[in-house]
């Protein structure tokens, strides 16, 4: 039975008990308790009776001039490309940004350039061929800010640049009309961690001035969330706010291609919740983007035709299936050319024979099974090799790669995940210098574990009245992840797998109340757990729909003998 480190943080139960007079849900206030709420008015925030603040755009650095910039653009009858990431955060950008120049009649055309022959952000022959096509303006959405070089160069050709961003600055910024990032150092604007759609809907607030940013987020407020939680930003403040009204908007009315690609993935169509971003959406409108056809996200997004979002999202879909195989054959290439007494640090691995469209997920997976950082790349004929860094525990990968930036050719991302390219013959050095930093500034390898919200002490609370009730508190997220609980001391009624043994089923009881477990990519033999054990669980509780019947189940993430 495998088992892993518990950290049980517990709840204040005075803070608990003064929330339940106050109507909160017991459920909700425990759990509250537990994430730190301690009033009713942080509360209310939460449970979305208070909105969270949205703030000015024009708080940002250089929105005025990127507003001024655009709109002259658009009445001098320039013609405007919207450059953008091919991830989701980039593809939702770009869409976003090119439904609004749509309703204002403009000339625009969106870039996205190709994973594999170009890799991310802005490049000099993409610049050419824009100039070449008679675009006036760049406007970026979700890359350009360690575009130093290819900004000078977009001037020298007398292209007007505006950039747009969320991602880490560098000491120097790039030359352009405007440079828009909330994380630039100059940059008073009060919540520094909106993803790149959420720049891009902070821009078409501030050039629609007087319309206010309500009439506008019900036009591309499902946009906003979808890129978000893809993007995995923290749930917090702003974020929170975002996200909440956006997942209203997708249940409530989802536009043409979303309507077709939750048909087609999500056939019961339960509620959206960020869980259904994550793992059922964003991977599939992600797919594109790793299989080198960005576009056809774009065009699903901005579908107006059902019957073209249902040839769209099937397209889509099939694409996806394709993208598993790549990235399964990827991992397992990945394990063998892993030496056998385990890494002694980072893990930097390369070929010639991986596809750069899935170096992202793999890094992902490597990282997560050996609980260390990982870099992915794939040299390409030239000996240029592009890939992806993932992070571990609080090992800050962005960090890591300055401290390497003589040797690279560009790098990019945040402290959890990262782009780079380097030529080959430098991969040595930088397995050396990565190492290093590691060993330097973080002493203690992180163990694998879980951080448990709380005990839940009488699982007759486990009712599906307050388990909708906790599942109410959405969006959950990076920084407000889904409630994670424990039981201790279950006894197990039944086991048995499922899904062709790749799943475990369990029926467990304790104080006479009786729950069903799922727990999921895991075989019997790993878990070895049989009907009439004592058990400890660790589990996120989950309304369960099937045939008309609706229960409470216990998603598990662990389960141990009880002590």
């Amino acid at each position: 039975m495998r088992s892993l480190e518990w950290e049980v943080k517990g709840f204040d139960r005075d803070t608990a008990v003064s929330l339940c007079r106050d109507h909160v849900n017991p459920l909700q206030a425990v759990f509250l308790s537990s994430r730190g709420v301690r009033s009713i008015e942080d509360a209310r925030i939460i449970l979305g009776i208070t909105p969270a603040d949205i703030y000015d755009p024009f708080l940002m650095t250089d929105m005025d001039k990127a507003v001024s910039r655009i709109w002259a653009a658009v009445n001098n009858g320039e013609r405007i490309a919207i450059y953008g990431d091919y991830d989701v955060d980039g593809m939702t950008s770009c869409t976003l940004l090119a439904l609004w120049l749509r309703s204002k009649g403009a000339a625009y055309e969106i870039y996205i350039p190709g994973r594999f022959g170009e890799g991310y952000g802005l490049n000099k022959t993409a610049l050419d061929g824009l100039k070449a096509n008679g675009v006036g303006l760049i406007v970026t959405v979700d890359l350009g800010i360690t575009a130093i070089e290819e900004s000078a160069y977009a001037r020298s050709l007398g292209l007007g640049l505006v950039i747009t961003d969320h991602h880490e600055c560098r000491a120097e910024l790039p030359v352009a009309d405007a440079v828009v990032n909330p994380k630039r150092p100059d940059c008073g604007y009060p919540h520094k961690a909106l993803a790149g759609v959420g720049v891009a809907f902070k821009l078409v607030c501030a050039l629609e001035g007087d319309a206010g940013s309500d009439e506008i987020f019900q036009q591309y407020g499902d946009l906003v969330a979808i890129g978000t939680v893809a993007d995995v930003m923290h749930v917090d403040g702003e974020n929170r706010e975002l996200i909440r009204r956006g997942l209203a908007l997708i249940n409530d009315n989802p536009r043409p291609g979303l309507f077709s690609l939750l048909r087609e993935t999500y056939p019961e169509r339960g509620k959206v919740t960020t869980a259904t971003i994550s793992f059922t959406l964003a991977p599939r409108l992600n797919a594109a983007g790793r299989m080198g056809k960005p576009d056809l996200t774009v065009e699903l997004l901005l579908t107006d035709d059902f019957g073209e979002a249902d040839r769209l999202a099937t397209e889509l879909c099939l694409l996806n299936n394709e993208r598993r195989s790549l990235e399964l054959k990827m991992y397992e290439d990945a394990v063998t050319m892993l030496p056998e007494t385990g890494s002694v640090g980072p893990i930097i691995l390369a070929s010639r024979e991986w596809s750069q469209g899935v170096t992202g997920i793999v890094a992902a997976k490597l990282a997560e099974r050996y609980h260390i950082p990982t870099i992915i790349l794939r040299i390409d004929e030239n000996g240029l090799c592009r890939g992806s860094c993932r992070s571990f525990g609080i090992f800050g990968i962005y960090d890591a790669l300055q401290a390497c930036d003589s040797i690279l050719e560009n790098y990019g991302g945040h402290e959890k995940a990262a782009g780079v390219t380097i030529m080959e013959e430098n991969l040595d050095e930088l397995q050396r210098r990565i190492t290093d930093f590691y060993r330097d500034n973080y002493k203690t390898v992180p163990k694998p574990g879980l951080v448990l919200d709380f005990e839940v002490e009488k699982p007759e609370l486990l009712t599906v009245k307050n388990v909708e009730a906790l599942e109410s508190l959405e969006p959950f997220g990076n920084g407000f992840p889904p409630p994670c609980l424990c039981i201790r001391g279950a006894y197990v009624l039944s086991a048995y797998p499922i899904g062709a043994g790749q799943h475990m089923r369990f029926r467990i009881s304790k104080s006479d109340k009786v729950l069903d477990c799922i727990f999921f990519s895991i075989s019997a033999e790993e878990l070895n757990v049989s009907a009439g054990m004592i058990v400890d669980l660790a589990f996120v509780p989950q309304i369960n729909e099937f045939r008309g019947r609706i229960n409470v189940q216990l998603h598990l993430f662990d389960i141990r003998p009880s002590t």
